[in-house]
């Protein structure tokens, strides 16, 4: 099935990887949702954009602490690096991913669409000035814009905020115009990026899956490799001499 893979990968134009919380839990960052998952332990409250800039104290702590004390030491694993190999090598062309953790840029890739955002930004909810949190000290909550003292919010998407551009158009044209999705580590439960690869399939593209388990896509792929994504992705780069 690996052959397989590689063949396909081989014979496309161009080919796309759609990833989820499944690609970084070999890194140590657990699932949202799910067995082990942050909202058994952390109120999903916290990241709805009402409750935000109502408590933003209250949201800020918890949000530190999942984000930049615990989330933040992460570092890729062989998923992530097999497919920053596969883009510097030409047969991967972008990656949308549903994560947060940058851990596709830090492992290599450049064409990375963010379709929920990032954590490594802190934009300005009044002055909408961009900060790196590298530069802001997250040691007095909740932190302040250094140019008009706005309330700074992580740049990724709360509960009852839109999905960004351009990674939201870019995502659906890579549905379109993509030969091959890949799909690492997601089981399709999230709306609306969930529906990304069902739009791909629906153009007549080839969809693979790499998971740990059956999900909501395994009825639409046309190669189910079940296993870790760090173990599935070593053999595939390997296949594929890259």
């Amino acid at each position: 099935m690996i052959k397989q893979v590689a063949e396909l990968i081989r014979n496309s134009s161009r080919t796309v990887a759609f990833t989820g919380a499944g690609i970084s839990v070999e890194s140590g960052i657990p699932p949202f949702r799910g067995e082990g998952g942050l909202w058994n332990k952390y109120d999903p409250i916290i990241l709805d954009i009402d409750y935000f800039k109502q408590n933003p104290e209250k949201a800020w702590i918890v949000i530190k602490e999942l984000f930049y004390d615990f989330m933040g030491v992460a570092e890729p694993n062989a998923a992530h690096l097999g497919l920053a190999e596969m883009e510097k090598a030409g047969v991967l062309q972008s990656i949308i991913t549903q994560n947060i953790d940058n851990l596709h840029q830090r492992a290599g890739n450049k064409e990375v669409y963010e379709f929920h955002g990032n954590s490594r930004d802190l934009i300005c909810m009044d002055c909408s000035k961009i900060h790196k949190v590298s530069d802001v000290d997250l040691s007095s909550l909740p932190p302040k814009c250094d140019k008009c003292g706005g309330l700074l919010k992580p740049d990724f998407v709360f509960f009852g905020e839109p999905i960004p551009e351009p990674a939201n158009s870019k995502s659906w044209a890579e549905a379109a115009d993509a030969d091959v999705f890949i799909l690492v580590g997601t089981t399709g439960e999230i709306m609306p990026a969930s529906m990304i690869p069902f739009r791909a399939k629906e153009r007549g593209k080839k969809i693979i899956e790499i998971n740990i388990t059956t999900s909501n896509y395994t009825s639409i792929a046309d190669v189910f490799l079940k296993g870790k994504a760090t173990e599935m992705m070593t053999m595939l780069v390997e296949e594929l001499g890259v």
